[in-house]
């Protein structure tokens, strides 16, 4: 007994010893790559007028810009509403195609990468056409488009995280005590996959908001396109949006990410 245990805190000795070189590395790239620029920019987002000494006056003249909070509010306002749509078009969808639709599943997953293959151009200006003029005429009709773009990235993350659950005894047992589908779905594998969901959710939200190419081209004013002219007038002001708009996303994110999850259990099953 004690030569096993021995042997086991021997090879996770050795996975540490050999795993420590590669996460220094890559925290100094990530040092290099992410931390110094943002840090170059934050300070260059303070300088003062002229190029002087350091305030908050770039900053003040970002929010007091016309345009500011109306299109800030428009891109939380379709991230949001994306992010929600993906996930009730994408769970029930997935949860099919694992439990019973297996021989759609190739289809399916060829679909969804069509966004990254199709030119954005012919994505935007087709697709808005075959859109009902109700939302050809409406801001809204972003919130399908970016649910399209998001679906490589979804699909993969809903799949991978129904991987690792026993899917179909999850389901067997929810149905067989006589809940109905939409109980199962929202009771039991929601909570399974509570990983993948919020990692669809993300990544939605994360490309919804900053989504510049389709906006400009249906002549939307959202967040991104409104950035692109106010930055025009002030240089300094154009790194102080930009900082701006990544600590504001990642501080966003992190609030959603550490909401007390609710009623979040944990199901396990022996097979």
């Amino acid at each position: 007994m004690g030569t096993t245990a021995s042997g086991e805190v021997e090879k996770l000795m050795k996975r540490f010893t050999l795993k420590w070189p590669l996460v220094i590395t890559s925290s100094l790239l990530a040092f290099l790559i992410f931390i110094v620029p943002l840090y170059g920019a934050a300070v260059y987002s303070f300088k003062g007028n002229g190029g002087k000494g350091h305030s908050w006056v770039n900053y003040q003249w970002l929010i007091h810009q016309d345009g500011f909070y109306p299109s800030l509010l428009t891109s939380l306002k379709l991230a949001v509403l994306a992010a929600f749509l993906t996930l009730a078009l994408m769970v029930p969808t997935m949860v099919y195609l694992n439990l019973k639709g297996q021989k759609y599943k190739s289809l399916v997953d060829f679909l969804c990468i069509l966004p990254l293959i199709i030119p954005v151009v012919s994505l935007a200006i087709g697709a808005q056409v075959a859109m009902p003029k109700i939302l050809q005429n409406s801001e809204y009709e972003l919130v399908f488009f970016f649910v399209i773009i998001a679906l490589p990235y979804t699909y993969r993350a809903l799949d991978t995280s129904l991987q690792t659950v026993a899917l179909k005894t999850l389901v067997e047992a929810s149905r067989s005590l006589g809940a109905s589908w939409t109980s199962t779905i929202m009771l039991v594998i929601v909570p399974a996959i509570r990983s993948g969901i919020t990692g669809a959710l993300f990544l939605t939200f994360a490309l919804s908001i900053g989504e510049y190419t389709i906006t400009s081209l249906l002549h939307w004013e959202t967040f991104p396109t409104w950035t692109v002219v106010a930055a025009q007038q002030n240089i300094l002001g154009a790194i102080a949006i930009s900082v701006f708009s990544f600590v504001g996303a990642i501080a966003l994110l992190s609030i959603i990410a550490l909401l007390p999850k609710r009623n979040a259990q944990r199901v396990e099953v022996d097979e």
